[in-house]
């Protein structure tokens, strides 16, 4: 609890919205630990988009809450300890913000609102076999033919890869530059030809993570976010708001 009256009715307010609105099979699987399914988590998102609260890290110019550092806080607190569950990241707390800082406007017109709505399912195509810890050695490249850039690699542990239809990539676009600064940040469809998900079973039978192979799938130019080579600029911003997000605050403390 907190001392400023302001948060604690706040506080209160995000408690009665959870008290009447989440529904309580989806309350029951979270606090449970039963593994959720996309539409479990749709259906969520859709009752906190109704409500304006599906990206309460936004600015309200984009659909945001507006919301200071302690009212997220107490917002993820109290949405833990009643037992909703997450929004889904991919969308909402990573390539959201890199939209915001690096894409075009046209960039930031077409995904935002279809990442409130719950139209797109972004997946995170980052880690590849051999670079996990050492990012920057990734080899998924990028060639520029025409108007489209032309992907070929693989990327692996994709949470979620097999519910996406988008996916933000980093790939290499000059081998010959020093590691860090030859990346480039894509947007890629995952319908795209060439695109393959193939499951990685965990250790508990089920199905969360994947392999995603690229095999000279065709993303267009404007596809790019930021400029050629500067990706890793926008990799590492994007990471700052992974990992805030992954801390789980509110879920620790239930």
């Amino acid at each position: 609890m907190t001392n400023d009256p302001t948060l604690e009715t706040f506080r209160q307010e995000v408690r009665n919205f959870l008290h009447t609105q989440l529904p309580e099979p989806l309350r029951q699987s979270v606090l449970q630990h039963r593994r959720l399914g996309k539409q479990d988590f749709l259906d969520w998102l859709a009752i906190l988009n109704r409500r304006g609260w599906a990206a309460p890290g936004w600015p309200v110019a984009y659909g945001g809450t507006g919301w200071s550092v302690m009212q997220r806080h107490i917002f993820d607190e109290e949405n833990a300890l009643a037992g909703a569950p997450e929004v889904p990241p991919f969308g909402v707390r990573m390539i959201a913000p890199v939209l915001m800082k690096f894409g075009t406007d046209r960039q930031r017109a077409r995904y935002l609102p279809r990442i409130l709505s719950g139209e797109d399912w972004w997946c995170q195509g980052y880690s590849e076999p051999g670079a996990g810890s050492d990012l920057a050695s990734l080899k998924t490249r990028a060639e520029v033919q025409g108007d489209h850039f032309v992907v070929t690699g693989q990327k692996t542990w994709t949470t979620y890869g097999q519910y996406a239809n988008k996916m933000f990539c980093l790939v290499r676009t000059d081998p010959a530059a020093q590691k860090q600064r030859g990346i480039s940040f894509l947007l890629i469809d995952m319908d795209s030809p060439g695109v393959t998900v193939r499951p990685i079973q965990t250790l508990d039978g089920d199905h969360e993570i994947n392999e995603v192979f690229l095999d000279e799938v065709k993303v267009p130019l404007t596809n790019l976010v930021g400029e050629l080579n500067q990706g890793w600029t926008c990799a590492k911003y994007l990471l700052s708001h992974e990992r805030t997000g992954a801390a789980r605050v509110g879920r620790a403390k239930r």
